[in-house]
């Protein structure tokens, strides 16, 4: 009898399958900007006597030039020695150059080309991802034959997409000087993010799709953009109720970065969802499927996947397992699959049936987050009302220290996910919890060092969302108009810092710090020592 009710399921599975992925297939994605290549074969080989040898066999329409590293020149083969020189290689595909010895010395040489085939023993670049048109190869006959045969497929005019957007105003990268948040730049496989002033920028060139840096940044400021997070999050949602109206149960999402899938057995109740990269999902997607009635989700392990992209994967593992586990979830519910040990009968602990969201992912990452965490804490039995939480999550709180803090408000200015307010009508320091991205920029910026910061999230949405009070002072008041125009510790601290000062030794230059502006100015234009000493100039700049 149990062996019928398997059978039966398997097959009212496969049915819902099939109706799930057909839902999902009728999902649009919206377009992306294309950026161009052009390349017109001209290659730079790069090597030793196996590249000299093997350069005079790429014909037209490739048109070989050879960077020797070491040996001899053969007769007749036109070559360019490095000669002890530095090798630098920028650009990409249609445009790379080769910087040979520093720029602007006698025996500096600049190389131009479209292609760049490096047969060194270790490669001139060495990040994971190389810039299109650069090919590594070894120097064997066939790795040799594969190695033309990608150089000719690689003359002509091409294009792919652009696969981020970047919001500065919301970058945690830079602020007032203070670097934060680098998240981006080191987790990118290509090299293709760098700082810029106070923002990062992305060489669309180099920049092949990862993804990982939208799935790092904890402020939604990169966001990956073929597909976007709302198009996919809308077919993980039709995919589910469709596969739930049919009669399928225990569904789990597999997120996988093959067009086909056939060296795994999926059975009914595995759902794939095809994407381009594997870290371009993150925290919000796999909590929002969840949310959407999913058992399980899983992410295929890529074999080729750059050990920075997994350890940017896997920290995201450490915070969506955290927020499960905190609300009674099993934390098993995620999981980073290696496809070829997978035994595909399913996770031995899934998630109980809750019922089923229906929000989009319209609103960025982390309102999308916020709702699949709120609807799955909704849903929970046996929730804690907080989760503490890693270093390295992009949720949590800051605390100030009263007796150090004096109200300079240079963290409020410096906050990019505006979760530090000043008062309306006061000296005061406000914090939104909800807002915090735990990027470090408030405590890089305190002058006092009297700000901290700690990683957890609070499942209460109005405790979360609610304006709380981190520190006020009374204002303190001219002493001459009683105007309020600072705090007391700010006069205090300067007072104290100035004390000893040569411009400030006398009773009537001192009493001026606790003038306000307007006041300083008259009573400094009627001192004339002070005249004397041109302090009118410097107050009115």
């Amino acid at each position: 009898m149990s062996d019928q009710i398997t059978d039966s399921r398997k097959v009212r599975n496969a049915k819902a399958k099939e109706a799930a992925l057909s839902a999902a297939q009728q999902v649009v994605l919206e377009p992306t900007d294309l950026v161009e290549f052009q390349s017109r074969g001209r290659v730079i080989v790069i090597g030793n006597v196996e590249a000299m040898e093997f350069a005079p066999r790429l014909t037209a329409p490739l048109q070989p030039q050879l960077l020797l590293l070491e040996g001899e020149e053969l007769p007749g083969v036109p070559v360019i020695s490095q000669g002890g020189r530095s090798v630098q290689i920028t650009g990409h595909l249609g445009a790379f150059t080769v910087q040979l010895g520093e720029a602007g010395k006698p025996n500096a040489e600049t190389l131009s080309a479209d292609l760049i085939l490096d047969l060194g023993l270790e490669p001139q670049l060495t990040m994971p991802m190389k810039p299109p048109g650069y090919i590594v190869a070894k120097t064997d006959e066939l790795s040799l034959i594969e190695a033309d045969e990608q150089l000719r497929d690689l003359v002509g005019v091409f294009d792919k997409p652009r696969y981020f957007n970047y919001d500065a105003s919301i970058c945690a990268h830079k602020r007032s000087g203070h670097v934060a948040c680098t998240r981006c730049i080191e987790a990118c496989p290509a090299e293709a993010i760098s700082s810029l002033l106070e923002k990062v920028t992305v060489d669309s060139n180099r920049c092949q799709g990862g993804g990982v840096c939208a799935t790092v940044c904890p402020s939604g400021a990169m966001r990956y953009s073929y597909p976007q997070a709302k198009d996919t999050l809308e077919q993980i949602r039709l995919m589910l109720k469709h596969y739930r109206e049919a009669g399928g149960i225990d569904p789990i999402v597999v997120f996988t970065t093959q067009d086909e899938v056939t060296d795994i057995p999926l059975q009914g109740n595995h759902l794939p969802i095809r994407i381009e990269e594997l870290a371009s999902v993150g925290l919000e997607v796999w909590l929002s499927a969840l949310a959407y009635g999913a058992s399980s989700v899983w992410l295929l392990e890529d074999d080729a996947m750059p050990q920075r992209v997994l350890d940017a994967l896997q920290q995201q593992f450490v915070t969506a397992q955290e927020l499960l586990s905190a609300m009674g979830y099993p934390s098993s519910a995620l999981r980073l699959v290696d496809k070829q040990a997978v035994e595909c009968s399913g996770p031995e602990v899934h998630m109980p049936a809750i019922k089923q969201a229906n929000f989009s992912g319209l609103g960025g990452k982390r309102p999308t987050a916020y709702m699949a965490i709120d609807h799955l804490f909704e849903q929970a039995a046996r929730a804690r009302p907080m989760a503490s939480l890693s270093v390295g999550a992009p949720f949590g709180m800051a605390q100030v220290d009263a007796s150090a803090c004096t109200l300079c408000l240079s963290c409020v200015g410096a906050c990019p996910g505006k979760a530090l307010l000043a008062g309306q009508d006061a000296p005061q320091l406000r914090f939104i919890e909800a807002n915090c991205i735990q990027c470090g920029m408030c405590t890089r910026t305190c002058p006092e060092d009297a700000i901290w910061i700690t990683p957890r999230l609070l499942f209460d949405r109005e405790a979360r969302a609610k304006i709380r009070l981190l520190h006020e002072e009374p204002p303190f008041c001219c002493t001459e108009c009683g105007k309020p125009f600072a705090t007391r510790s700010v006069i205090e601290n300067m007072l104290k810092k100035l004390e000893g000062h040569w411009m400030f030794k006398d009773a009537r230059s001192r009493n001026r710090l606790t003038l306000c502006q307007d006041c300083r100015v008259v009573d400094i234009a009627q001192d004339p020592e002070a005249m004397a000493q041109g302090m009118m100039g410097e107050t009115l700049q």
